[in-house]
């Protein structure tokens, strides 16, 4: 997806908006205490993974004989996301004793069809930090008001969600009828080529005024998670490099620190190993008969090059490798440090590639 913003834009703050998955939780929150308690907070206040407390008004409630639903409008802020303005709507029913916490989709929210993504075939396209929020907001709501909630199902859906997923990469990925409710921290922060690449070099430039000896750039929260707790790095050390991994090269090629970690997923680090330094899915894909290519210089038997070169995604493709005992990862880190190199331009900078996995486990360094 190609952005572009009138330079006015750029020169004022963006301002940020909520994922679809702080929606659903705020949304499931107001729903429980309407099935609970009779009544719908508006607006309902959540804590987002990083203490942020934002306020959603609503959009809608509901509520009948066992169930209760409310609804809450998507703002992606300054970002320009397919689901701003969308109404992500959370219903709860009472479950059956014994099940815990079971996520529905609704319509408009996608079904899991094929491997490779952190959910199972079959689950509904809410990825596992939404998941994991709604389950904390449960916990909140129903010990605040003194009412057992052990056992409760979370519908999830969005009208005109399966329009909107037409324009995202939802059907290649096999995520048929809808969306996906998604997000990490809870925060949508605005896309803008000039903004984000700007708040790099500051951040190099902060790094270096202070003679930090280490930085690392990021793709995601997860791998800067990882490389900052492996190196105990501090805040100011930390890079959010998110797809511009060019933008920050190209920025220390003139303005160096001694030691620099490019951290990032097996899928983003594997584009950076085919030699695209814009990492977004928007402007670069992952090469699955490339990395059939690699995974047969590696020794792979047919076989198992021929499933890597059909595979769905690069999660499935690491899992390939690891089910026979091909060092992938390693290869792609190898080779991901040799395009970040050519970038540098024989600076004298130590640099090295972390690739980590979904769950922040580092699986290969190289450098």
């Amino acid at each position: 997806m190609t952005i572009s913003r009138p330079k006015a834009d750029e020169k004022r703050q963006l301002r940020r908006g909520w994922t679809t998955g702080a929606c659903a939780t705020a949304a499931t929150g107001a729903a429980l205490e309407l099935l609970l308690a009779g009544r719908a907070p508006d607006p309902i206040t959540i804590t987002l993974p990083k203490g942020e407390q934002p306020a959603f008004a609503l959009a809608m409630e509901e509520a009948g004989d066992g169930w209760a639903r409310t609804g809450i409008v998507k703002d992606a802020g300054d970002d320009p996301d397919v689901t701003h303005g969308a109404l992500i709507i959370s219903t709860v029913r009472r479950g059956a004793t014994g099940n815990g916490i079971v996520f529905r989709a609704g319509a408009g929210v996608g079904t899991i069809t094929k491997a490779g993504l952190p959910l199972s075939v079959g689950e509904a396209a809410i990825n596992p930090v939404p998941r994991r929020m709604m389950t904390e907001i449960v916990a909140e709501v129903s010990g605040r008001l003194g009412i057992a909630a052990d056992d409760i199902e979370i519908e999830i859906s969005v009208p005109d969600g399966e329009r909107l997923a037409e324009k995202t990469w939802n059907p290649r990925l096999g995520i048929l009828g809808g969306i996906s409710i998604l997000g990490t921290t809870g925060v949508v922060h605005p896309y803008s080529c000039a903004a984000w690449i700007h708040s790099i070099h500051r951040g190099i430039d902060v790094a270096r005024a202070n003679a930090l000896p280490r930085i690392a750039g990021s793709t995601g929260s997860t791998s800067e998670a990882a490389v900052q707790a492996h190196y105990n790095l501090l805040d100011i050390a930390l890079i959010d490099m998110g797809d511009f991994a060019g933008g920050m090269l190209k920025y220390l090629r003139a303005h160096p620190v001694p030691q620099v970690v490019i951290a990032g997923g097996f899928a983003k680090l594997c584009k950076l190993a085919q030699g695209f330094l814009d990492l977004h899915s928007g402007r670069s894909q992952v090469d699955f008969a490339w990395l059939a290519a690699r995974c047969a210089e590696l020794g792979a038997p047919a076989d198992l090059a021929a499933r890597v070169a059909a595979a769905n995604t690069a999660a499935e493709v690491l899992a390939l490798c690891g089910d026979a005992g091909l060092p992938i990862a390693a290869s792609i880190a190898d080779l991901a440090r040799a395009t970040a190199l050519g970038v540098l331009q024989g600076v004298n900078i130590e640099l090295e590639i972390m690739i980590v996995d979904r769950t922040g486990t580092i699986i290969a360094t190289a450098g």
